[in-house]
């Protein structure tokens, strides 16, 4: 038997074919650990993990439940951004550090948030589908109406790591750009030639609205058709960040009565959408399937990143990103080099 035991949900997500857990046992070697599946119902699950030294959260929600009953837990790791599959508080309670990878797909989102940007600005779909549809006198009068994108403002709401690298993608385009996040000094967010507001005057002043909030209880639907109302009849709505953030049903009525022209979304609040979403059938929306980290380093840069803080906290060191720092002071983990230490999920 194996002196460490770290206990994953049967199956993957946000995994490509081949499977197995060779590229996160690379950093895992020499330690005498090995990676578990458990069943991924509740009670399953916990009769399996009650013992583990650590648990590599993937596929289904790690709950209060889960987490209260481990007895020797070191660390839940994450192989992804947002934290929201897990309850944070619930492991901060019981002295659990758990991780993320906030920084492995930072510049494949922020390419996929200009590519919805630039698309939905664009009409790319609508262009594409006038060409297919034999309307092809019909595209330069659609754009007519269009302004050009230089001198366009475009606003963040939030402004990690994520909208930092998208600001750095939008300068040369010659947008100006705004940013509310009130947890962000002022100072940093002007570094990126980005002006510091309110979230009010982002939402009314913005061409386009980009949205990067992290899926947390306290922002869930921080959006709603109070937000919308506020944006301009033209204005592009883009969110790469969380669908929960966002009060889809809002959302939709601002679209269906014009509040605002366009939306461009990768993540939705039900995902997969039920096949009566009406965003599915909306003119005025552009859609992907939640793949804006996907590349072809994405999930081996993924899977060799949660070994790695596996690896360190079972060796006695500190993660390299913890989104519950508080839990490290009242630990026995030594600190090494603590790249990220005190950023959330958002950073």
């Amino acid at each position: 038997m194996a002196k460490y035991r770290i206990v994953t949900p049967a199956g993957a997500s946000f995994t490509v074919a081949g499977g197995g857990y060779a590229l996160e046992s690379e950093a895992l070697d020499g330690l005498d650990a090995e990676i578990v599946e458990a069943p991924t119902d509740t009670a399953g699950f916990i009769a399996a993990a009650k013992d583990a030294d650590a648990i590599y959260a993937k596929g289904i929600p790690i709950t209060k439940e889960i987490i209260d009953a481990l007895q020797s837990c070191k660390v839940i790791t994450l192989g992804s951004v947002g934290v929201d599959s897990v309850d944070v508080k619930a492991a901060t309670a019981r002295g659990i550090p758990v991780t993320n990878i906030p920084d492995t797909f930072i510049e494949e989102v922020a390419d996929h948030a200009m590519t919805l940007l630039l698309a939905g600005f664009r009409r790319l779909i609508e262009q594409d589908e006038m060409v297919r549809d034999g309307r092809w006198k019909e595209g330069r009068p659609a754009l007519l109406k269009i302004p050009r994108l230089m001198g366009q403002t475009l606003g963040f709401i939030s402004f990690g790591r994520v909208a930092r690298a998208v600001a750095r993608r939008a300068a040369p385009f010659g947008l100006r750009m705004m940013a509310y996040d009130p947890f962000v000094e002022e100072m940093q967010i002007s570094e990126y030639g980005v002006q510091p507001a309110t979230l009010t005057e982002v939402l009314s002043q913005s061409d386009f609205v980009s949205m990067h909030a992290p899926a947390r209880p306290e922002v869930h639907h921080m959006l709603k058709e109070q937000h919308f109302r506020l944006m301009k009849p033209s204005a592009v709505f883009i969110n790469t960040g969380r669908g929960p953030t966002v009060q889809e049903e809002a959302l939709i009525k601002a679209l269906q009565e014009g509040w605002i022209a366009h939306a461009a979304l990768d993540v939705l609040e039900v995902e997969p959408p039920s096949h009566n979403n009406p965003l599915l059938r909306m003119e005025n929306v552009t859609l992907t399937a939640h793949v804006a980290s996907a590349s072809a380093r994405f999930d081996e840069a993924r899977k060799r990143r949660v070994g790695s803080e596996l690896a360190l906290v079972l060796q006695g060191k500190w993660p390299m990103s913890c989104v519950n720092p508080s839990v490290l002071q009242n630990t026995q983990l030594r600190r090494w080099q603590p790249i990220g230490m005190g950023r959330g999920p958002n950073s």
